[in-house]
């Protein structure tokens, strides 16, 4: 295991700003996940990390030691690529065994013929470790086929394994499960949150899916724009963003953000809904509410505590329904997360009433920073919870 720290990581591609001035620590065995959408720069921190890019500005340590002057293959770090990079013309076991044989064996004792004669003792102990991590990744039958002969989720656990073999003090992993079908996405993201509970190696894992995120990680950064807006666990930062822009990232479907008004004794109203908790009369104007799908309810009637909307869309998933509303030309769309029988009379062009679950509101000030229920703005996880 290895702890890991950026300091002002900077870099640009020609005038193109890519990151900026990043500070991040990764803790000693973690699941750290860097999410967020094309062009943030994810990829970007992780290739600098494992060395095959140099950043403008900035500081790589690893384990206390200053790496950034150390090749990609000194650094001791294995990484997973979203295309599964194995040589077609090699097995399964051949192709896990090669960067021990890079790393471990002269030129002579990688010779095809006279090496395993020359240093036997050597191949048979790199035989040994192949075969003892195909055992831990079920895919011992597998060692003697080619990728060819693999599906999409046996190539990647090769890819997997041929990292695995050099026992890394932290594995990089960019994307490594977008080529699979949706199905097989699901799980094998079960599977690599296993495997790294039964390794407690270091895992950072750069993904574009929340959902992955969110399934997997110990903890989870959220980048946008060359930037970490937010670094805590899922849970945390699904239930607290500190920005508007992570909240409408994380989240399926996404949050619903509604426009809201601060009236001068500090009360929220949003769509004709006056809320009873109220904020500091300083952020008297305009706010956003955020309200997740699975925060509001269907109503029997109308009230002072209800939304009207007209039902444009059932989004049917079979344990769930998301009902889609049009609430008025200058709010927009509202997402109700429902039970199949609560919805069952429901039909596209219905009057709909929503009401909202006491306590899960969020606010946004016009800076798109979260906005506590005291009207102070928060911070990640410090955030008091504004209840509404």
């Amino acid at each position: 295991m290895a702890t890991i720290t950026l300091t002002r990581i900077s870099k640009s591609f020609g005038a193109t700003r890519v990151l900026n001035d990043i500070d991040l620590d990764i803790q000693a065995g973690e699941f750290l996940t860097l999410v967020g959408p094309s062009g943030c720069g994810k990829s970007t921190l992780l290739r600098i990390l494992a060395g095959l890019e140099e950043p403008n500005t900035g500081e790589v340590r690893i384990d206390g030691r200053t790496v950034n002057a150390v090749r990609a293959a000194d650094r001791n770090l294995a990484m997973v690529f979203q295309s599964y990079a194995l040589y077609p013309h090699l097995t399964v076991a051949e192709n896990m065994m090669t960067p021990l044989r890079l790393r471990d064996l002269s030129w002579r004792e990688r010779l095809p013929v006279a090496g395993p004669l020359l240093a036997r003792a050597k191949h048979k102990s790199l035989r040994a470790q192949v075969e003892e991590t195909a055992r831990i990744l079920e895919i011992e039958p597998l060692l003697q086929r080619k990728p060819g002969q693999l599906s999409g989720g046996q190539r990647q656990r090769v890819a997997l394994g041929r990292a695995m073999v050099r026992k890394p003090v932290a594995f990089l992993m960019d994307e490594p499960l977008s080529n699979l079908d949706a199905a097989l996405r699901v799980h094998m993201r079960s599977e690599l949150a296993e495997l790294h509970s039964d390794l407690g190696t270091t895992f950072v894992y750069v993904t574009h899916d929340q959902a992955e995120a969110l399934t997997m990680s110990t903890r989870m950064a959220v980048m946008m724009d060359g930037d970490i807006l937010q670094l805590d666990s899922p849970q945390a930062i699904y239930e607290n963003p500190s920005d508007i822009r992570v909240a409408q990232f994380i989240g399926s479907p996404k949050i619903n953000i509604l426009p809201g008004d601060v009236d001068s004794d500090g009360r929220i109203s949003v769509a004709g809904m006056t809320l009873a908790r109220r904020v500091s009369a300083a952020n008297r104007g305009a706010i956003s509410v955020g309200l997740r799908p699975e925060n509001l309810k269907l109503a029997k009637g109308s009230s002072a505590e209800t939304i009207e909307g007209t039902l444009v869309y059932r989004e049917n998933l079979g344990s769930d329904l998301y009902l889609h509303l049009a609430i008025g030309e200058n709010i927009g769309r509202l997402i109700v997360r429902a039970a199949p029988h609560e919805a069952s009379g429901l039909n596209v062009g219905d009057q709909v009433f929503v009401e909202r679950l006491r306590g899960e509101a969020i606010f946004f000030g016009a800076d798109g920073k979260r906005v506590g229920a005291a009207g102070l703005k928060s911070n990640g996880a410090d955030a008091a919870r504004a209840v509404a």
